[in-house]
């Protein structure tokens, strides 16, 4: 869409925004372990990081959330432990920071479910490529991960939570993000930009309209999963 466009929506915008957030119910995180060891075979070390998806919003419990669900998959063929370092609302340039800050083990894969909130919080485009790219960086040298495994952008005009025109405004500048994560994947041979195989509408999301429910976590599980298995 248009820079003009845009500006001449400002107002609209605005008051849908203001719409979603007092009509759209706050779902909990999900409840359940954040770490954990499972399955038998070649040890692999995995650690999921991200926003409000990354931590199980919209499912009661993490067996059900992509942590439960991966790891579930993963352990069916290998030794799998995984940690998850989540939180909603998480930002690219949060999570850089409490990884920066935090005291790390050693992985082989890095799952980061991260951009929406920076998406829809208006951080340049420029800003956010360059907080991704640092972030990589930083788990490639602090944690030793050997593959990235970063999720793309969702559909947002496909959100059941927004309405329109906000929601052709949010998946325009969503596939923007979406498109430079393409293009960093093709940059970094360790880089995959994953995307659940499932077509979102009301029936598969949480209960707010705009939160992954079972079946997508398990797309997006399946999704990385594939992704793994290729790594020796």
């Amino acid at each position: 869409m248009k820079r003009g466009a845009v500006l001449a929506l400002l107002p609209v915008l605005a008051a849908q925004g203001l719409w979603v957030r007092a009509r759209v119910p706050r779902l909990a995180e999900a409840d359940g372990p954040r770490k954990g060891r499972l399955g038998s075979g070649a040890p692999l070390r995995v650690l999921i990081l991200g926003d409000s998806s990354a931590a199980g919003v919209g499912v009661a419990m993490q067996d059900e959330a992509l942590s439960g669900q991966l790891a579930a998959r993963l352990g069916s063929t290998r030794e799998v432990t995984w940690e998850l370092h989540a939180r909603s609302g998480a930002t690219t340039a949060q999570v850089l920071a409490e990884l920066q800050e935090a005291a790390m083990g050693r992985f082989d894969v890095a799952v980061v479910g991260l951009g929406v909130n920076d998406c829809k919080n208006g951080v340049p485009l420029a800003r956010w490529v360059a907080q991704s790219c640092t972030l990589y960086d930083l788990l490639r040298t602090k944690c030793g991960v050997r593959l990235i495994c970063a999720s793309a952008l969702p559909p947002m005009g496909d959100l059941p939570a927004l309405p329109r025109p906000l929601s052709t405004v949010m998946a325009a500048r969503a596939a923007v993000f979406d498109a430079a994560l393409i293009d960093m994947a093709k940059q970094m041979p360790d880089l995959r930009r994953v995307r659940p195989d499932i077509a979102i509408n009301a029936q598969v999301m949480a209960a707010d309209g705009f939160h992954p429910g079972p079946l997508v976590y398990a797309a997006w599980a399946e999704a990385v999963a594939a992704e793994v298995a290729a790594l020796s």
